[in-house]
């Protein structure tokens, strides 16, 4: 549970930049398939899940 209440932040910018990924490429998406991150579903998703921590980590406060 200190895991959890330590990285809350992190935690919420994967599941956020998670679904961010998945949305975009279902709706956005790379129509010639030779796209690297937005051609498969997983791709866009991993990506939007990094780049989703990343984001809200700079908000962490330091210990």
């Amino acid at each position: 549970m200190n895991f959890i209440n330590t990285n809350k932040l992190t935690i919420i910018g994967v599941v956020i930049g998670a679904i961010g990924g998945y949305l975009y490429y279902h709706y956005v998406g790379c129509a010639s398939g030779t796209c690297p991150i937005t051609s498969k579903p997983l791709n866009s998703t991993l990506y939007g899940a990094v780049m989703g921590s990343l984001f809200l980590n700079i908000f962490k406060k330091k210990a």
